[in-house]
């Protein structure tokens, strides 16, 4: 669970009728000092992301603790993912952006047989394919963040497609950054290697990349048989 052990608050998705599948669950406000909540475990990732295992034993909530209606949940969440895709693709691009400025500064500044590191037209080729892969990720993700913005109900397709692009390729962007660090790029503690550390669990968290796969040639293939 994200932020698990130091949320005051949980949003807990359980099952509260007899309705077969994601027709039967419902939302709930928890809070973290509600009797019978415990942080069962605390996880450690390559990250210092704080993920937790919840753990529920007779614990009881009230009424008013519901979010919306009974067996809404499912349906909240999938309209949540929405926001939440967009701003974990936000985020990717923020990531990458750093690692494309630390990549500038290096090739700037790093010189190699008495000229700077940049002068390499390999080099040069890499500065451009990131500074494309940024820029490309950055429009997507704003058209996500304006779709919303605008009132769309529905924005499914447009996040999924700025979240798979934007940390697919912040975690290429990355990548090339260590590189042109040499040596300095996997030293521990060092801007690059935090992020490329960081990057990776954006590509699985609120989605995977192969899910937001599915979400975009499934929603595809409707918007074309409904045209």
């Amino acid at each position: 669970i994200s932020n698990g052990g130091i949320a005051d608050l949980y949003v807990v998705f359980a099952r509260t009728g007899e309705a077969p599948g994601a027709r039967g669950l419902s939302a709930f406000i928890v809070p973290a000092d509600t009797p019978g909540l415990e942080v069962a475990e605390r996880l450690e990732v390559i990250a210092p992301h704080p993920l937790a295992r919840l753990s529920f034993r007779d614990c009881r909530v009230p009424a008013s603790a519901l979010i919306g209606q009974p067996g809404e949940g499912f349906r909240m969440a999938m309209a949540v993912l929405d926001v939440f895709r967009s701003t974990v693709a936000a985020a990717a691009l923020g990531f990458a952006r750093r690692a494309l400025d630390e990549s500038i500064a290096r090739a700037a500044s790093r010189e190699l047989f008495g000229a700077p590191l940049f002068d390499l037209q390999m080099v040069q080729g890499h500065i451009a394919g990131m500074a494309l892969d940024v820029d490309a990720a950055a429009l997507l993700v704003y058209r996500a963040a304006w779709l919303k913005d605008s009132g769309s109900p529905r924005v499914s397709r447009e996040a999924a497609m700025a979240k798979l692009f934007a940390t697919d390729r912040a975690q290429s962007v990355i990548d090339k950054a260590v590189q042109l660090h040499g040596g300095d790029g996997v030293r521990k503690g060092s801007i690059v290697e935090r992020l490329y550390r960081e990057i990776r669990a954006l590509r699985i968290y609120e989605g995977a990349s192969d899910v937001q796969k599915v979400i975009i040639a499934r929603q595809t293939m409707a918007a074309a048989a409904g045209g």
